[in-house]
């Protein structure tokens, strides 16, 4: 008899989906209307060994106790804010992540960000389709990257990939975490309001904890200021939004270029109107390859545990 796994998000890899429906009794809670789904999941709930769910769906204590013979949370991502370790380790459940495959891919999407923001792409795009150069209206001049600094939050893989890629445009690269980052030749700073003082930009990468909720508040956006750039590719909570939203439209900080946002999908009006701003619906890993990568390794961690082996990724309870 196949382990049966509860399904809450969909791999948007085919292969991925086909493994996982030749090897598992699959249910797709994704797929059953939300106000069906409680009683749909409570014909199911004892059979339920293993549940595949992304960082922010993740799957909160409530929800794991209503699976009595769950065994193993298996996270499409790397984040985690929305599963309730705490619960998890209690019950001795496995949880596990897609860590290493998604870097590269969220690092680009940083830096289009970046480039989106000082150097005007989405405004001058709208500009050309608009008219505008054909009427030979006046362009404002962008900024150069080259001899700028940028600041990053959070120093883990996919900070240090944007640190490799933004010395390819002469940009020098500081950080901050609470802990120094050994072995790195880029400066800590002492705080993350110094590395907003210090700092050209602000790229957004650690992770989202209770920790982190609104560490990038309205002190640190002064501290970046007027001429300043805030990119976020980790989580929308780590910044406060209203704090951000009225900075940007009062010029305290000068642009934002951002991939996540406090309550997705849903995005304030005041930050759409925003002309300073570049907005992309949560996609930094969103490529063929390394979804693909993504869902294969949400698999081996499943095909692992199944078979009692050591899990590839493993989240380590501390």
């Amino acid at each position: 008899m196949l382990p049966d796994i509860l399904i809450l998000a969909t791999s948007p890899t085919a292969a991925v989906n086909e493994q996982l429906e030749r090897s598992y009794t699959c249910h797709h809670a994704w797929q059953v209307a939300p106000e069906q789904r409680a009683g749909w999941l409570r014909e199911r709930a004892g059979r339920i060994r293993a549940v595949v769910t992304t960082g922010a769906l993740g799957l909160k204590s409530e929800e794991m106790a209503a699976l009595p013979a769950l065994e193993i949370i298996a996270v499409t991502g790397v984040g985690l804010d929305g599963v309730d370790l705490d619960a998890a380790r209690a019950r001795g459940i496995a949880v596990t992540t897609t860590p290493n495959v998604l870097t590269d891919d969220v690092a680009d999407v940083a830096l289009g960000l970046l480039l989106a923001t000082t150097r005007h792409i989405a405004l001058l795009d709208r500009f050309v389709r608009d008219g505008g150069w054909e009427r030979r209206e006046p362009v404002k001049p962008a900024s150069s990257l080259r001899g700028k600094t940028a600041g990053i939050f959070g120093f883990g893989q996919i900070g240090q990939a944007i640190a490799l890629r933004l010395a390819a445009f002469g940009v020098q690269v500081r950080y901050y975490q609470p802990r120094a980052k050994p072995g790195v030749q880029a400066p800590r700073a002492a705080s993350l309001l110094a590395l907003a003082q210090e700092s050209d930009y602000l790229i957004v990468c650690a992770p989202g904890t209770p920790a982190t909720r609104h560490a990038v508040n309205a002190q640190v956006l002064d501290a970046l200021g007027p001429q300043g750039t805030l990119v976020n590719i980790a989580r929308g909570a780590l910044v406060d939004e209203a704090a951000m939203i009225s900075a940007l439209a009062e010029g305290r900080l000068g642009a934002a270029g951002l991939d996540v946002f406090a309550d997705e999908p849903r995005v304030p009006a005041a930050l759409r109107a925003l002309p300073n701003v570049v907005l992309t619906p949560h996609v930094g890993s969103l490529t063929v390859e390394t979804r693909h990568a993504m869902g294969q390794l949400v698999l081996d961690n499943l095909q692992a545990h199944f078979a009692g082996r050591p899990l590839p990724t493993p989240v380590p309870f501390k």
